[in-house]
């Protein structure tokens, strides 16, 4: 009998490959949970203090919370790869708590039923997106530049409709913030799993994109719910 040797040794490279991406994959996963745990564990605790609620959300202090998750993911994003493990870790659960106390806001505008409906809906549609960009065989990565162009208008808008005020502009944010963030999940997605095979063999690297790829999808997620809210959520004052 003649073995192929060829053939068994891409077959055990792939099936390593496939293994090492599984756990891979695990870990982006578990570490976004756990980071969207914290935040509505965060979130809720907060929105059940009003004393608390009036502290953060009834004074200058709002602004503060509301844009120190956004200077904290510019951090994360220029050092991860230079951080420890550990330190990539611990400032991942902190932007996960600051989002947590920005988030809870959302609690004195809209119902907690229509929170909780639209949490269902976006988990649902993130599924979804992310099972396609895991298995499809098209390239996303030309979505790359114009799916950037779409956050970083929204990221304009939002803050012009602050001082605006436009019911109109915040309709048609909303409407654009949950197609570009629903393609953002399909296209990461499969740019989490390329990174993993150009990183092939190097543990300590994969470890740390593991929390890149994490912070990555759990941005996805917030936001993705935060425009379905917008559109779907129901006022307390309706």
């Amino acid at each position: 009998m003649t073995i192929n040797y060829i053939n068994t040794q891409t077959e055990a490279r792939r099936n390593s490959y496939d293994f090492g991406l599984r756990k891979y994959l695990i870990s982006v996963y578990q570490y976004m949970s756990f980071a969207l745990a914290l935040t509505a564990i965060i979130a809720m605790g907060a929105a059940s203090s009003q004393d608390f609620m009036y502290l953060v959300h009834g004074s200058g202090l709002k602004w503060v919370v509301a844009f120190a998750p956004l200077g904290m993911v510019f951090y994360m994003g220029s050092r991860l790869m230079s951080m420890s493990q550990t330190a990539a870790q611990t400032c991942l659960m902190v932007f996960a708590a600051l989002m947590g106390l920005s988030l809870s806001s959302i609690f004195i505008v809209f119902t907690g039923e229509s929170i909780a409906r639209v949490f269902f809906i976006t988990a649902s549609t993130f599924g979804a997106m992310g099972i396609y960009g895991h298995n499809t065989k098209r390239d996303l990565s030309s979505m790359g530049s114009f799916l950037m162009m779409g956050a970083v208008g929204l990221l304009i808008s939002g803050v012009v409709n602050i001082f605006l005020k436009s019911s109109a502009i915040y309709f048609i944010s909303s409407v654009i913030g949950v197609v570009v963030f629903t393609l953002f999940t399909a296209y990461d997605t499969q740019r989490i799993k390329s990174l993993y095979y150009q990183n092939q063999g190097n543990e300590q690297v994969a470890s740390k994109l593991a929390i890149y790829g994490s912070l990555t999808l759990y941005m996805d997620f917030i936001n993705l719910f935060v425009f379905l809210l917008q559109l779907l959520g129901a006022k307390r004052n309706d």
